[in-house]
């Protein structure tokens, strides 16, 4: 029963099957993902539910907590700090982190190695 814009969580699940709609709360999911192709988006501990309407399926995600990764894997603050040890601008920091698989000081080290060879 709807009382002052509130509805009951059982009657609004009648309500979306009475509409063909499916939910479904997914009680493990511990890290969600997003890649484009310049940045990664991850949300640790979100909330994910699946929403089905004629056959095809929505994942709804909310909460948690949200932190964008630069290309290479590592975070805007590693290409910033290693930009920075190593003299450099932050895309040689950037392509430096994608070679050494994120580990910030063996992209330092790269990175000094090229300028004194």
């Amino acid at each position: 029963m709807m009382r002052r814009g509130k509805i009951n969580p059982r009657e609004a699940n009648r309500m979306m099957q009475r509409m063909g709609m499916q939910v479904q709360q997914l009680d493990e999911v511990t890290k969600v993902i997003m890649e484009t192709p310049t940045k990664r988006i991850v949300i640790d501990n979100p909330e994910v539910a699946t929403v089905t309407v004629q056959g095809q399926t929505v994942y709804q995600v909310g909460g948690g907590t949200t932190r964008e990764e630069g290309i290479g894997g590592g975070s805007n603050e590693d290409v910033k700090l290693v930009a920075s040890q190593a003299g450099v601008s932050a895309d040689e920091a950037a392509n430096a982190l994608r070679q050494s698989n994120g580990d910030l000081a063996q992209a330092i080290i790269l990175l000094k190695q090229k300028r004194n060879p």
